[in-house]
């Protein structure tokens, strides 16, 4: 397990990297303000800190409980809530589920994984440092930004690949249908899990808003908070123009594909309607016309060869212009 300490004091940042063990002395002050940050711990050591700052059984379930919905838990002494930072990784949208415990003066951040890159908040906090004095609301109001700017800039890149995706239906080769195909699958997959993320983060942002909870209740920070819902509201409103335009985007590539269907069978009709003439000529009279090496076996091999390169010849050209 990886442990992160600090200790706020009137506002001021008095101690960190202190063992986890001090707990105990400092979280029953109620002029201390402490942050744990707990990275892939075992049950036995969240378990632990929970008897130490009285958190309620189920909330530490859900902490060590993998793919929790974004949410807000509300327990007689503290919150409980889940969100996700997020970020790209070959492609493919990689989530980090973290849970925090949120009691009057301390905030207990549970990570599964290290890819959630917790010094960021850390910087956001120094950068404001000057609300310091707020508390517990003011470290939650740090770590909830990060994470809402991480959805929002990952959502931001989400579209500009639609956009990009949207022009390229118009350019390129026949040969880069599967290619697009599978940029649009991608695509779509990674919208489908940052919706899945985002929505349900107006209803965390909006519960620490609007209901009654002496824990976050602060009217300075309050347009803090507001700022932060506002930006989730962006996110989830942009999620859903990605998602409508890639609609777009498929219903346009599937039109092309029928159009496209068209043009080759035109084209194959014309050419079998030139050969049919001829050959409802000769055969409507028998026409048998002597061939070179007619009874002799080099006339075999060398219409056998003839047939076997015009259809090759026939296959490749099929190939290129992407009938086959």
């Amino acid at each position: 397990m990886l442990v992160r300490t600090r200790l706020y004091r009137n506002g001021v940042l008095e101690k960190e990297g202190f063992p986890i063990e001090e707990l105990s002395e400092h979280a029953p002050d109620r002029g201390n303000v402490v942050w744990l940050d707990l990275c892939r711990p075992s049950a036995a050591e969240l378990i632990a800190v929970g008897s130490e700052l009285g958190l309620h059984e189920l909330a530490m379930e859900d902490a060590l409980t993998d793919r929790q919905r974004p949410k807000v838990d509300v327990y007689d002494n503290h919150l409980f809530v889940t969100v996700y930072g997020v970020h790209m990784e070959n492609g493919r949208l990689r989530p980090v589920e973290v849970n925090v415990f949120v009691t009057a003066n301390a905030l207990v951040t549970v990570r599964d994984s290290d890819a959630f890159d917790i010094d960021e908040v850390v910087r956001r906090w120094d950068t404001l440092s000057r609300l310091a004095g707020h508390g517990v609301t003011f470290l939650l109001h740090g770590l909830l930004d990060y994470v809402v700017d991480g959805q929002l800039d990952l959502v931001e890149e989400l579209d500009a690949q639609a956009e990009a995706l949207e022009e390229s239906l118009y350019e390129g080769s026949p040969g880069d249908g599967r290619r697009l195909q599978r940029t649009m699958f991608d695509l779509r997959k990674n919208t489908t899990r940052v919706r899945k993320i985002t929505m349900p983060m107006r209803e965390v942002i909006g519960t620490l808003l609007h209901r009654d909870q002496d824990i976050v209740a602060d009217p300075v920070m309050a347009p803090y908070y507001a700022d932060v819902y506002d930006h989730v509201l962006r996110a989830t409103e942009w999620v859903e123009g990605i998602r409508e335009m890639l609609a777009n985007v498929r219903e346009t590539r599937l039109a092309q594909q029928g159009f496209r269907l068209d043009e080759i069978m035109k084209r194959i009709t014309s050419w079998a309607a030139i050969i049919a003439v001829p050959t409802l000529i000769t055969g409507f009279y028998g026409q048998n016309v002597p061939v070179p090496g007619t009874g002799q076996s080099w006339g075999l091999w060398a219409s056998t060869v003839l047939v076997a390169i015009t259809s090759v010849v026939l296959y490749s050209v099929f190939k290129k212009n992407d009938w086959l």
